[in-house]
């Protein structure tokens, strides 16, 4: 039956009351009752077959990376569930409760998997759930890519652009020292520099500095931190007299030519950051990160209304409720979600789609806690986007590049994708299983241990 006898039954139904369309024997009721095609432009219908988690840490990073295996033999896609600090906790949530709930589903029915994935645990959203969900989200799409023998950025519409510009790490002990690695990152091509430096005697984010400062009513012989016993300390007014001092000297050192970046890491308070946001302006930042926790999001009212320098934001949100009002309010210059905590390349898609509308430029979350498959997929979604903004400059290294073959290209300062198909990236399980986690804490366990000289703790 073709579409003008669909539209002649129609009209003989409505003529009849309706019962001619829909009667048992209309030709439309034996067309609805058809049982659908196997198979979709030869393509053969395909079953998810397996969900399993690779965990490995070539560089002493705990990395969780998710595989979803079809039916059809040789065809999986990889995925980047990495939650650094609870990545067991993501490993359980994946293969045991998203694994049974997707065996036997269509893997090309990407968008209705993350919907009901969503729902499926009743309690929506978080760090671990979301982490999980990525990492199957970011396997589909792979899978797909595979499939039309594309890379996946063809699949979000193509390129905008031939790469995606990162920005370097650069930090130091002192200014001098900070000065040296960005000169570094600038004699290698990068155009933009995120610069940290220590406060002495501080324990500084971003930088190796002096920590463990003692502080007024510490147990010198206890040996758990607490707040009796405060080790690592942080104390935000010396850091916010120091940082326009770092941007003056960089500045004169390095000139305007280069862009540069600051992250504050939210460990201020409101009038200290519209402080520092003035005091920073005259040095025309690229971007100021997180100067605010994401509890205070209402913050960024009066923020942004005292300042013109860029703010960026994001790492730390999980859901929309959290950014959507700060890029719909226009409050800040740059979303910095970090893809696999939001529920992967399909809920990145829609963030950079609703940024754009709102002149918000995309920075998504890069640092070494994303594995290179995180890294490629947000590549793609950068590639394909007209608002990217920047891409967190993340060197892979050997170890890591051995285990993770066909790691995105980075020369002269920007970030290029492979031409496979999918992401462009396999992993070797055999090798990825001799970088066993490492015992004991995280590689950033600090976090929940930073304190103020009284023992009060610091929210990172």
């Amino acid at each position: 039956m073709d579409r003008r006898d669909v539209l002649r039954w129609l009209s003989i139904g409505a003529a009849a009351g309706g019962s001619g369309s829909f009667s048992q024997e209309s030709p439309l009721a034996f067309a609805w009752a058809q049982e659908k095609p196997v198979a979709t432009k030869g393509l053969p219908l395909l079953k998810i077959a397996d969900i399993k988690t690779i965990l490995t840490a070539p560089n002493g990073i705990r990395l969780v990376v998710v595989k979803v295996v079809t039916n059809e033999p040789g065809l999986y896609g990889l995925g980047c569930a990495t939650f650094t600090q609870r990545a067991y906790a993501v490993q359980t949530a994946v293969e045991q409760y998203l694994k049974p709930f997707l065996i036997g589903r269509n893997p090309d029915e990407i968008e209705d998997i993350w919907q009901s994935s969503y729902v499926s645990s009743y309690w929506r959203n978080g760090p671990v759930l979301f982490n999980a969900m990525s990492g199957i989200d970011m396997a589909l799409w792979d899978i797909k890519g595979k499939r039309a023998n594309m890379p996946v950025y063809q699949l979000l519409g193509g390129k905008c652009r031939f790469a995606a510009d990162l920005y370097f790490h650069a930090s130091g002990r002192d200014f001098q020292e900070v000065e040296e690695n960005a000169r570094k990152a600038m004699e290698g091509g990068y155009r933009h520099v995120r610069v940290q430096a220590a406060v002495p005697g501080l324990a500084s984010y971003g930088a190796r500095g002096v920590t463990g400062a003692p502080g007024a009513g510490r147990a010198p012989d206890a040996d758990v931190a607490g707040p009796a016993n405060p080790r690592s300390i942080w104390e935000s007014a010396p850091y916010v007299r120091m940082l326009p001092k770092l941007f003056e000297y960089l500045r004169v050192k390095l000139g305007d030519e280069v862009e540069l970046l600051h992250d504050v890491h939210e460990r201020v308070t409101l009038n200290q950051a519209v402080n520092l946001c003035k005091e920073l302006e005259k040095y025309r930042l690229f971007f100021l990160e997180d100067p605010l926790p994401p509890e205070e999001n209402d913050h960024f009212r009066i923020l942004r209304q005292q300042t013109s320098i860029p703010l960026a934001m994001g790492e730390l949100f999980n859901t929309q409720h959290e950014y959507v009002p700060l890029i719909a309010n226009r409050l800040i210059d740059f979303i910095r979600i970090h893809i696999s905590q939001v529920g992967g390349l399909s809920m990145a898609r829609k963030v950079a789609a609703l940024c754009e509308f709102f002149g918000v430029k995309t920075a998504w979350h890069g640092p070494g806690d994303v594995s290179p498959v995180g890294h490629a997929a947000g590549l793609a979604l950068e590639l394909a986007s007209y608002n990217f903004g920047i891409h967190e400059g993340y060197v892979f290294p050997p170890e890591t590049r051995e285990v993770f073959q066909g790691c995105p290209e980075v020369r002269n300062g920007y970030m290029y994708a492979t031409e496979a198909p999918g992401f462009g990236i396999d992993v070797d399980e055999k090798l990825a299983a001799k970088f066993p986690f490492p015992p004991g804490r995280t590689f950033d366990h600090s976090w929940g241990t930073t304190r103020r000289r009284d023992g009060t703790v610091i929210r990172p």
